[in-house]
Order: C-alpha cells, then sequence, then structure tokens
C-alpha cells in the first residue's frame, strides 16, 4: 500500500465534503437540527457530508470497515477500518462559528497508517502517514520546543455533556492559566491536535473523547514530532476516551498537572 498516495486521495475526498459544508453553511437552518443527546447536536449536513465521505473511502479501499460519528454505514473491517467525523464542530457550525473541520483517518489494527484534517473556513489541510511525517497545505510542519509553561499557549475542550470529573477539569483549568500564556477552546478537537502539530498550541488536553474526535489528529500530532497519551501517561488513547498532547517537553508537564487532579 502507498500510504503517501493513499493520503493525496483522501485530502481529496475530505476537501470536497468540505466545500458541501461551507456552502451548506450559508443557508443552513437551525430548526434542521437533531439532538442525540444532551447538547449533542446533529444536522442533514453531518450525514450529508459522511455519506460523501464513506461512499469515496470505500472505492479507495473496499475491504476496509469504518467508524463513524453519524453511523450512516454498519461495516467493520478485519484489518483496515476508516475512522471518520465528517463535520468535528458541530455546534460551532450550527451557531455560525468558524470553526469546524473534516478528519478522517486509517487504521490496520490498533495502528494509526493516515490521518487528514480539513478546517473548512480557513481552506486548511492537515495531513500526515505513517513514518512520512506531518503536513500542512504542502509544508511540513512540527511541534513547537518550547520547554516551559510560562510561554505555553495550551488548549482544551470543556465537558458538554459528561460531568462527572468537572470538579476536576476545573482545578486543572484554574492552575493551568495561572502559569500560562493562556488555555483556548476552539469547539473541535480535530482542529486543536491539528494545531498542535503545526506549533499553533504547545499542548492540549481533554477527556471524554471518541475515536472519530481524535484519530487523525493523534498520528498528526506524532508524526510532527509530538507526544500523545492518555492522562495515565499511556498510549491507549482510544480507550481511555481522554488525551494529552503537545511538544514532548509540554506533554509530560500537563501529565503531571493532570494526573495530580485525574488520579483515579
Amino acid at each position: 500500500m502507498n500510504l503517501e498516495h493513499l493520503t493525496n486521495q483522501v485530502i481529496e475526498l475530505a476537501k470536497s465534503a468540505g466545500s458541501f459544508i461551507r456552502e451548506e453553511s450559508s443557508r443552513f437552518d437551525a430548526a434542521k437540527i437533531e439532538y442525540k443527546g444532551l447538547n449533542d447536536m446533529v444536522s442533514y449536513v453531518d450525514k450529508g457530508a459522511e455519506e460523501m465521505i464513506v461512499a469515496g473511502l470505500s472505492k479507495y479501499l473496499p475491504a476496509a470497515g469504518f467508524v463513524t460519528e453519524e453511523q450512516t454505514i454498519n461495516k467493520v473491517g478485519e484489518v483496515y477500518n476508516w475512522i471518520v467525523d465528517p463535520l468535528d464542530g458541530t455546534t460551532n457550525f450550527i451557531h455560525g462559528i468558524p470553526a469546524f473541520s473534516v478528519s478522517i483517518a486509517l487504521q490496520k489494527n490498533d495502528e494509526l497508517l493516515i490521518g487528514v484534517i480539513y478546517e473548512v473556513n480557513r481552506d486548511e489541510c492537515f495531513y500526515a502517514w505513517k513514518d512520512g511525517g506531518s503536513f500542512m497545505n504542502g509544508k511540513k510542519i512540527t511541534v513547537t520546543g518550547n520547554e516551559t509553561f510560562s510561554a505555553s499557549l495550551l488548549a482544551t475542550g470543556f465537558p458538554y455533556y459528561n460531568f462527572e470529573k468537572l470538579e476536576r477539569y476545573i482545578n486543572v483549568f484554574r492552575e493551568l492559566t495561572q502559569v500560562s500564556h493562556g488555555l483556548r477552546r476552539i469547539g473541535s478537537a480535530a482542529v486543536d491536535l491539528a494545531y498542535v502539530a503545526c506549533g499553533r498550541f504547545d499542548g492540549f488536553f481533554e477527556y471524554n473523547l471518541n475515536a472519530y474526535d481524535i484519530a487523525a489528529g493523534v498520528i498528526l500530532v506524532r508524526e510532527a514530532g509530538g507526544l500523545v497519551t492518555n492522562f495515565s501517561g499511556t498510549e491507549e488513547v482510544f480507550e481511555a476516551r481522554e488525551l494529552i498532547a503537545g511538544n514532548p517537553f509540554i506533554a509530560s508537564e500537563l501529565h503531571q498537572v493532570i494526573s495530580k487532579h485525574f488520579s483515579d
């Protein structure tokens, strides 16, 4: 399998889905919102983009299965699986906030091979393939080399329906706010991870995440020289549904802070 060639095919598909999302954003009707759960919204745009992506990916690798947010297909691959979030940042999209993305990853058994994140509004495509490095719009990207919290800009995602760990999260937020340049909450974990990979953020953390939220971003950060772990410091981020990402220095510092508050 030529991973670079397949990545380029996925990039074109992600951009096509992004064009559909961009066009629909100008005429979106909020009355068509559906609720999957508390503050967990979906629209015909999410589903339409996912169907478009699934149809394209099925041609590239017919034997592969899918893990998708909107579950428009029920197919599990024995070896290969595409992990797809057709519109990461749905709440932003619905409210007209220009920060949302298409996220596509390819996994072979437990190994990530490809990651593509297309930020629709800025027309920025971030992509990586195993042992090939990370790129944005054709230029190689790397994580920052910053070694201190005092000079770092961090990102996070606020819990919006699972509030069991909210107090712990607030304690982490309070501590990090006082020692860094600040924390940002964009509203798309995929974009957060892409921004870590290209050096806009020094680090990122969030809990209650799904594989489709982060799969593409995980390989992007790792191929850009960064470190990605769960809150316990191991690499099982999908199973734990939590993630710390950053350059190796800041990721390690984030782990020390977060592990004090999320120790059980």
